[in-house]
């Protein structure tokens, strides 16, 4: 079987590498005539419709079932049953067919639909136990909705006891009409380009074609932690790897996360922002100081060295353009004394040579055999933002300034001393699990950080280690956590704004009349755009509430994105006074700055004055715009914290009006001094 899979994924590589969808060039350099990603679907025919019509019909009773019985079972298990419904559903709603074959497959989701929601309603779940290719679902944090992902499960698995396995994430290229129900129909049917021996192999749906970034990549980390909990993972042998869009994923997750992998693959796509765009896309960059800054939150090369902790085989095509991605990293590389392991597919564009992979799969099974290494004895590590603030045993708890380069340089010395050096970092712990950690449990620890020295706990009887630091005025390091008044930011909770749509979020819309009605017109476009986005872009459907039905749990639970002014929003109008940018009926004030409220709208972020450890937003969706679907790189961070917005001039391709002032808050969420 294992031979079957090898033959069928070399086959698969000319066949699903060369559907790979590039960006029109200078066509899609134009942001006033934008093509619209997905494209139109197809006419679907009459009789089409109406067997898919009926057929949904079905299934919706069945889930409702499902629903009704609230069996444990049911429960857990109806995200396998959903993805089915919603999938056809969405493509018969929203003109997502693309082709006719695509209203066949439509058909035999519905027909798979029905046949595990039948199962699961007598307390069965066959599915679950078989091995090949496995379609899955979850229920994401973020929207609630039930998201898909493909597995290979190796024929000799075990069921339900024997070893855990090596698993493999595989990241998708790009595909503007890779729907749902085209994603799914793949994941039943190919195996695709990878099929390591006794090795579940994970096809994450990424939320679409936005390169795993945003809630492509929580989809990515949920999926995986579905997976584990219901197959048997080996958390020590986990690989993300990719070709094209989806090299640019590892490439991403490579650095990000790299304590979790026992090695990357990255494959062609495309490793940062500038340089890309301007090679691959020939696009000419003018790009306002917050924006050069967010392109640190996807640009790899600003966060190379971090590979140290992370076994990387880049991959390139000899003639392929994006051969760009791996140079790139690999100069990034060198400034740090890294030489990267490059495998050139001979006389080969934009695909896998089969001698490569050969090699690849070699080096990495060598890599597997050693497993993730959970307690390096030294660790470099670079971010710019506390939301990638952890590798192996240190954690990045404060920085001195976001998106300025913040590192760590840490190294074990023998069985009692730590050497640590840092830049920008105020905040920092040390964490070793129960068994790992390698000093004397005898005696203090001694720690010498940025040529100061600490005598440190010692390790515990079960050989655990936990020690936190933070950087005094005066500059020196003191043992503790840092005792802080008011609002700080820290993980999770660090903006940009962006950021509230990587967890839970409500849009909370207005029942009240707003001051201005040019406002309250921009609000309603604004909104209507964020709604209708979310879905084609993030393939869910955003949770809309009023504003007078927002619960204490919402509260606890959500970030809530306010639409509306302090006049026509009722859970605005009870933070208004908390806020750093003040907002009446007359004007818009940041700092000494004064705006017109009849013609300007401020959108921001920030740490929710009624639970701050979730965030509000105001007036905004995700901040990248129908000009950025065109290239996966484009597909960044477009605001910072805040941002005032001259709604006189029309929203736009790329912005939602004119952005007069825009800025990030300081480290303690509070408006920076005018430069």
């Amino acid at each position: 079987m294992h031979h079957l899979f090898r033959l069928s994924a070399l086959f698969c590589l000319a066949v699903l590498l060369g559907r790979v969808a590039f960006a029109d060039g200078l066509r899609d350099n134009d942001p006033t005539t934008v093509r619209p990603v997905p494209r139109p679907g197809i006419e679907v025919p009459d009789e089409d419709r109406q067997q898919l019509k009926a057929g949904l019909s079905e299934l919706n009773s069945l889930i409702a079932q499902l629903k009704g019985k609230k069996d444990p079972l049911a429960v857990e298990l109806l995200p396998d049953v959903e993805i089915y419904h919603r999938a056809v559903s969405d493509a018969l709603t929203y003109n997502e067919f693309f082709a006719p074959g695509d209203i066949a497959a439509a058909k035999e989701l519905l027909v798979t639909g029905t046949e595990r929601a039948t199962q699961l309603l007598k307390g069965n779940a066959p599915w679950t136990t078989k091995t090949g290719l496995v379609v899955r679902g979850y229920r994401s944090r973020i929207d609630h909705s039930a998201q898909p992902y493909g597995l290979v499960i190796p024929e000799n698995y075990g069921f339900p006891d024997g070893e855990s396995r090596r698993l493999d994430l595989w990241f998708h290229g790009r595909g503007e009409t890779l729907s749902e129900v085209n994603f799914i129909n793949q994941r039943s049917k190919r195996v695709g380009n990878i099929s390591p021996a006794d090795t579940i192999v994970l096809h994450p749906y990424g939320r679409y074609s936005n390169a795993f970034k945003f809630a492509g990549e929580i989809d990515v980390l949920e999926a995986l932690d579905h997976a584990r909990q219901h197959y048997r993972v080996d958390d020590d042998r986990i690989a993300a790897r990719g070709f094209s869009m989806g090299g640019a994923a590892a490439w991403q997750f490579a650095v990000h996360y790299p304590d979790r992998w026992f090695a990357a693959n990255p494959g062609a796509g495309f490793s940062e922002t500038p340089e890309f765009l301007k090679f691959f896309q020939k696009e000419t960059l003018n790009p306002t100081d917050y924006e050069r800054l967010l392109w640190h939150y996807y640009d790899c090369t600003d966060n190379a060295v971090n590979l140290y902790q992370c076994p990387t085989i880049a991959y390139s095509g000899e003639l392929d353009i994006q051969k760009q991605a791996a140079d790139i990293m690999e100069t990034a590389l060198k400034a740090e004394n890294i030489d990267l392991v490059h495998i050139i597919g001979p006389q080969t564009k934009h695909r896998i040579h089969p001698d490569s992979l050969r090699e690849i799969e070699t080096r990495l099974a060598a890599l597997a055999a050693r497993g993730r290494e959970r307690i390096p004895r030294e660790i470099h590590f670079v971010t710019y933002t506390l939301k990638f603030n952890k590798t192996n045993w240190v954690t990045i708890d404060g920085l001195g300034e976001h998106w300025q380069q913040a590192r760590v340089d840490a190294k074990i010395l023998g069985d009692k001393a730590l050497q640590v050096k840092t830049k920008n970092v105020t905040d920092i712990s040390f964490h070793m699990p129960s068994g790992w950690c390698p000093f004397d449990i005898r005696r203090p620890v001694e720690i010498e950080i940025d040529d100061q020295l600490i005598d440190a706990p010692s390790p515990r009887s079960d050989r655990s280690w936990d020690c936190s630091l933070y950087r005094q005025e005066d500059g020196t390091w003191k043992l503790g956590t840092r005792v802080t008044a008011g609002l700080h930011k820290k993980h999770d909770l660090q903006g940009p704004i962006d950021d509230a749509f990587l967890d839970s979020f409500i849009f909370v819309t207005p029942t009240g009349q707003g001051s201005h009605p040019d406002v309250n017109k921009w609000v309603q476009q604004e909104f209507d755009h964020a709604v209708k986005h979310w879905r084609l872009q993030f393939r869910g459907h955003a949770r809309v509430k009023k504003d007078t039905a927002i619960s204490d749990d919402d509260i606890a639970n959500s970030n809530l994105v306010l639409w509306g002014d302090p006049k026509s929003n009722a859970v605005l109008a009870k933070i208004a006074d908390k806020l750093p940018i003040r907002w009446d009926e007359n004007s818009v004030t940041v700092g000494d700055q004064t705006y017109p409220a009849g013609s300007h709208v401020p959108v921001l972020i920030f740490p929710n004055p009624l639970n701050p450890e979730k965030y509000i937003v105001l007036n905004s969706g995700f901040t990248y715009r129908e000009y950025d679907y065109l290239n996966n790189a484009r597909q960044v961070p477009k605001l910072p914290d805040w941002a005032i917005i001259d709604i006189r001039t029309p929203a736009n391709s790329q912005y939602p009006g004119k952005v007069v002032e825009a800025d990030f808050f300081d480290e303690s969420w509070r408006l920076k001094p005018v430069k």
